[in-house]
């Protein structure tokens, strides 16, 4: 095993999960959880080691879009895939970056200053340096995640020393459900499919070329990269449930943990981490403007160019910026709560797609716990089939567990098992 390397790979995996917009949903479950803040932490790093394992199971699958394609098929790959493009490269994270930079950096220090005219110059300072990707845009990211965790951990060492305040009771009665739907708002269970390219190129370059030599080194990097994730979101969480009895109700997420930074390291901290969110959600939004343009480009064989997707990108983000970041939350969790369930239960399943040959089982679960999203989550929103509330785990978050059991059963009776690999 390479030990060096697989702390290298660790630390970037750790780095390509949390971005600077993920910071801002633990605390504010913690707010939320009071008492019962290790359980809301607990359900949320549910969906983050899901990402890790993901990680793990695409590249043992073969790698990546092709693991995902075999297990339900050509077809639903592509829809399952398209479907992650969409929400991490399109419609949710990339105004989302610029969103949180406005809330975070802009108006804790400039409030005269409003979004429009702000998302206006982030979104065209990505278009360029996206159309002409920069090696300057690749040394920023690469100093600004070391820089970034550091002040986070700074922040929760001295919050943990030096609680804001003690810690109340839970104000949300569902606390299971609000961490699971955090998990699903920081969107890192969708990018498991580029990230593991990423990752086996990576693995394959240093000349590992075999699963057999790669297996120690995802298994190590991505364990490295889970206990990086639990270590800083269980902190962020921890601190937001110090401040349950010291700050009121009117913060949202972007708001709170500017004032947990203020309570804790003053003026001078709010400063830093607006200069350092501001530049990391910047180098966020590149490599996800440069991603998707190439994804669809790929998908529609050129006949949408790079540079047009680019250009489409900029005029969809920087118009949906402009709802606000609360409103992007608030839009984005119905969609995620269909989207995420899916991509779970595939990524579960291809941890044993040696063993279970049939492909149907794979098809069947994801069909599954696709139908039960849905219902759930026009219960959860709408209120149209509350007789979904008797689903076992429906408090917990997962009353779409057991139709993705009973339709992976379902698929897997009703398909023949594959030839067995030689």
């Amino acid at each position: 095993m390479r030990t060096r390397q697989l702390f290298v790979s660790g630390f970037a995996l750790f780095a390509m999960f949390f971005g600077a917009g993920n910071l801002i949903f633990p605390p504010f479950l913690g707010k939320a959880g009071g008492q019962d803040w290790f359980l809301g932490f607990l359900c949320f790093f549910l969906v983050e080691f899901l990402a890790c394992t993901g990680i793990y199971a695409m590249i043992h699958g073969g790698g990546s879009i092709r693991a995902m394609e075999r297990s339900v098929g050509s077809g639903p790959g592509t829809v399952l895939n398209t479907a992650a493009i969409l929400c991490t490269g399109v419609f949710i994270a990339p105004p989302r970056t610029a969103a949180t930079t406005y809330e975070m950096a802009v108006r804790p220090l400039f409030d005269a200053l409003p979004l429009l005219p702000f998302s206006i110059l982030f979104f065209a300072v990505v278009f360029l340096l996206t159309i002409r990707p920069s090696r300057v845009v690749d040394i920023i990211g690469k100093f600004l995640t070391p820089v970034l965790i550091a002040g986070i951990l700074v922040l929760i060492v001295v919050g943990v020393l030096h609680p804001i305040g003690e810690i109340g009771p839970a104000t949300s009665p569902n606390i299971a459900q609000e961490g699971l739907a955090a998990g699903y708002q920081a969107m890192d269970i969708l990018s498991v499919a580029g990230f593991a390219i990423i990752i086996q190129d990576s693995l394959t370059q240093s000349g590992l070329t075999s699963w057999k030599e790669q297996r120690p080194q995802v298994l190590g990097s991505t364990g490295v990269a889970a206990a990086l994730l639990a270590v800083v979101y269980g902190g962020l969480t921890y601190l937001g449930a110090t401040t349950s009895t010291a700050f009121g109700d009117g913060l949202d997420q972007a708001g709170l943990i500017v004032a947990i930074t203020r309570a804790l390291l003053g003026q001078a901290g709010v400063v830093i981490l607006a200069v350092v969110v501001a530049l990391a959600c910047l180098t966020t939004a590149i490599g996800l403007f440069g991603a998707t343009a190439s994804y669809f480009q790929r998908l529609t064989g050129g006949r949408l160019s790079y540079r047009a997707g680019i250009v489409l990108l900029t005029v969809i983000s920087c118009a949906i910026c402009n709802l606000g970041l609360s409103a992007i939350i608030e839009l984005a969790s119905p969609v995620l709560s269909v989207i995420c369930p899916p991509f779970m239960t595939t990524v579960v399943l291809l941890l044993f797609q040696r063993i279970f040959r049939r492909p149907g089982l794979y098809k069947g679960a994801a069909l599954g716990a696709t139908l039960a999203a849905l219902v759930l989550t026009l219960q959860d929103y709408l209120g149209l089939f509350p007789l979904a509330q008797q689903l076992p785990f429906y408090h917990y978050g997962f009353g779409w567990l057991l139709p993705a059991a009973v339709g992976g059963a379902i698929g897997a009776a009703l398909s023949k098992p594959l030839p067995p690999e030689e």
